[in-house]
């Protein structure tokens, strides 16, 4: 019988892991698979021309295998999955894991408390080496370092979101441009207006959902694959089956050696082959590691080997098509189907960037390091899978921009290779922190992987960056623009928090003021929400002191986002209470993951059960105290109550408990109310201008221009008390 249920379960976990890698061709490798549109056609530009020998072309190729290679397969594939966070990759997945185990973290609670959380504790448990001590103690002293660090990951987060902009405008422009190989007097601004057509369209297909995309999606991404593969076979065979020969490393040292710096000026088109290998981990919280790599070996990879080699084969035969080799590849009874499908194709291989976008927003505003934004969640299976509207709009309508003002590829694809490749380095240093503190490994092996990888990627860097003026400074643009908006969301955040924190209320002084400010109970359950997780938050003691009046049970609520994707339902509230039992005050910490889906349909109902169940506990525990008390002695040599005695007190206190149980689920049917503080954070006269620009400008403008906080929390109006205060800091 179990050996039955465990092949029943093998055989459901091969079939969802099918299902997932089924759908990651229509999501993740979109973008990857269409590269070989553009690659060929933007390496050869400038003093590189391929017209005399065969050299060229040859070690081209052999440096697009070896980058494929090396990256996406060898880096990616095998290597960086493995770091993900419980399910989740990118960028911020990997920062997660070093803030749980080092102390490195700048953005989310690290208290004590927090360490008993069974998600913290997941992971390596291997003793600490040498190397990561040292590391560790070195973030531990500098803070300055950890500010660094930072830094580096919102670089990384902000090129990855700058990719959702420019992965759409480069492949469906450079798709679309296809037609002027039959219509060559085609007005540049008919492809324009077809390439903004096709964008709008992918754009408003996103709040379905990356499940009914991805299944949607899928089947065009296989059909190009099998095509642009199909070709690739036909060139080689038909043109030149001697550039099988060029997958030898050989051809990469020929090819410096002969092209010299136009070789290495070059390297700005070759990296294009690689664009959307980064979505692969950044997409990873919409699928599973195995899902990714299965898709990726057994289809993916071969097929692109083939389409670039076949590509390569018809360029050394044909040099002088080089400016639309791809589409002039492309035998003449097919042509049409390929380039409907190419166009298809380039829509759904921005799909890859687009997820991975929502994916890295979703985790920075839970982090606190991004305005309030809705957060849609589109499957009740896969949680990662998500459509954010506020986002997918602002991305059409930067795309329709891009392709608009810029409408050359070669200026497109300029920015879109720096972008791609600083988002791969700042993985690759992030991973020698990964290696060595959270796996623990040898730092030996720490080092190999980021001279391996890093030193390709830097090649490559020095490369794109050289075009900066060349349409490479639109990266570097779109990156400092959400850099600054983060950091300054980011900071005017904290500001708040230290205000509330250095402005908190003892609850001994407010229980003082109640008398003299004549405190009303009125009947119901009252909702305070606060960033605090002890002490009254200003917020309602200026309630309190312009309306001395509050609801009969009172629960101040906090919420806290910790770094780790999902917090257990066993684990989320932490009940306790605040001063005598008569005043019926009661705390709750409330702990969400950056990836769990926050319900406020049912929030309310689970939250006054977790306080009644804390009542429970309080009553189970004076009955057994009541068990267990002596009951001969009357009293002691120093005088103290006898056993009866305390028995009957605590009696007492359990009868108290039950009414106090009671009390609750009357207040609950009385009605809920929710205080929220709507603060406004202005920066003190004496503050530096450019804290007054951060806080009073660009920190104004986000919070007036993003959801309320009681929209985000999912807070009904009817129920809603919100409190202006405003903040000085």
């Amino acid at each position: 019988m179990d050996t039955d249920y465990g092949t029943m379960n093998r055989l459901k976990f091969f079939k969802n892991t099918l299902c997932l890698a089924y759908q990651s061709f229509g999501i993740v490798y979109g973008d990857l698979s269409t590269s070989t549109i553009y690659v060929y056609h933007s390496t050869f530009t400038g003093s590189l021309r391929p017209y005399k020998e065969d050299h060229e072309i040859l070690g081209v190729l052999s440096l697009v295998f070896w980058t494929l290679t090396l990256i996406p397969l060898c880096k990616y594939i095998i290597l960086v999955l493995a770091a993900n966070d419980n399910g989740e990759g990118g960028t911020f997945a990997l920062y997660s894991l070093l803030c749980r185990h080092s102390k490195v973290g700048l953005l989310s609670s690290s208290r004590a408390a927090n360490e008993c959380v069974s998600s913290y504790n997941s992971g390596t448990s291997t003793k600490d080496t040498r190397t990561s001590l040292l590391i560790k103690d070195f973030f531990a002293k500098h803070q300055s370092s950890r500010i660094v660090l930072l830094l580096v990951v919102l670089l990384g987060t902000s090129m990855v979101i700058g990719d959702g902009i420019l992965t759409p405008t480069m492949s469906v422009l450079s798709a679309v441009n296809g037609i002027k190989v039959k219509v060559p007097e085609l007005h540049e601004n008919y492809t324009v207006f077809i390439a903004c057509v096709i964008l709008v369209g992918l754009f408003a297909l996103q709040h379905y959902g990356t499940d009914r995309v991805g299944f949607l999606f899928a089947p065009i991404v296989i059909a190009w694959l099998v095509f642009i593969s199909g070709v690739g076979i036909y060139n080689i065979i038909h043109w030149n089956p001697r550039v099988v020969c060029a997958l030898s490393p050989y051809y990469v040292y020929n090819f410096f050696k002969k092209a010299g710096k136009d070789g290495w000026t070059s390297l700005g088109g070759v990296v294009l082959c690689v664009t959307g290998a980064e979505a692969m981990f950044a997409d990873l919280g919409h699928f599973s590691p195995l899902s990714v790599r299965v898709a990726f070996i057994g289809v993916v990879y071969p097929c692109l080997v083939l389409a670039y080699m076949g590509e390569a084969a018809y360029l050394s035969k044909n040099k002088m098509d080089l400016q639309s080799s791809f589409y002039k590849a492309i035998p003449e009874s097919v042509f049409w189907p390929v380039f409907i499908i190419a166009t298809l194709a380039t829509a759904v291989g921005s799909q890859a960037i687009i997820s991975a976008t929502f994916s890295i927003i979703s985790q920075c505003r839970a982090l606190r390091c991004f305005p309030r934004v809705k957060i849609v969640h589109t499957s009740s299976q896969i949680h990662g899978q998500i459509y954010i509207p506020e986002v997918n709009w602002i991305l059409m309508v930067s795309c329709l921009a891009v392709v608009i003002g810029f409408r050359d590829t070669h200026l497109i694809g300029n920015a879109y290779g720096l972008a791609v490749v600083m988002v791969m380095f700042v993985t690759t240093c992030l991973m020698f922190l990964i290696i060595t503190t959270v796996w623990k490994r040898n730092v030996l092996g720490a080092t190999m992987f980021v001279l391996v990888f890093g030193s390709v990627e830097l090649l490559y860097f020095s490369a794109c960056l050289a075009k900066v003026h060349r349409g490479g400074w639109l990266s570097l643009l779109l990156s400092l623009v959400i850099v600054s908006l983060m950091l300054a969301w980011q900071y005017g955040t904290s500001m708040k928090h230290a205000f509330e924190l250095q402005n908190k209320v003892p609850l001994d002084k407010l229980l003082c003021l109640g008398p003299s400010l004549g405190i009303k109970r009125v009947p119901g359950i009252g909702l305070i929400y606060s960033n605090l997780a002890s002490g009254i938050p200003p917020m309602f003691t200026h309630f309190v002191t312009n309306f001395p009046a509050f609801h009969r049970i009172l629960i101040f609520v906090t919420l806290e986002s910790l770094m780790v994707p999902k917090v257990l339902d066993a684990d989320r509230f932490v009940v306790g209470r605040i001063g005598p039992r008569e005043f019926y005050l009661f705390w709750c910490i409330v702990r969400y993951g950056y990836k769990d889906v926050r319900d406020s349909y049912n929030f309310e109902t689970q939250l006054i059960e977790k306080v009644a169940d804390f009542l429970q506990r309080e009553l189970h525990d004076i009955e057994l105290e009541i068990i267990i008390q002596p009951s001969g002695l009357l009293t002691n040599a120093s005088g103290e109550e006898s056993g009866a005695g305390r028995r009957r007190k605590m009696g007492s206190q359990k009868l108290g408990l039950s009414e106090e149980a009671n009390e609750l689920m009357e207040a609950k049917e009385s009605g809920v109310a929710y205080i929220t503080g709507n603060t406004y954070v202005v920066a003190i006269e004496s503050s530096s201008f450019l804290k007054k620009f951060a806080i009073d400008i660009v920190y104004g403008f986000l919070r007036r221009n993003c959801r309320r906080p009681a929209i985000a929390l999912g807070i009904p109006h009817t129920s809603l008390i919100e409190v202006g205060i405003a903040y000085h800091v």
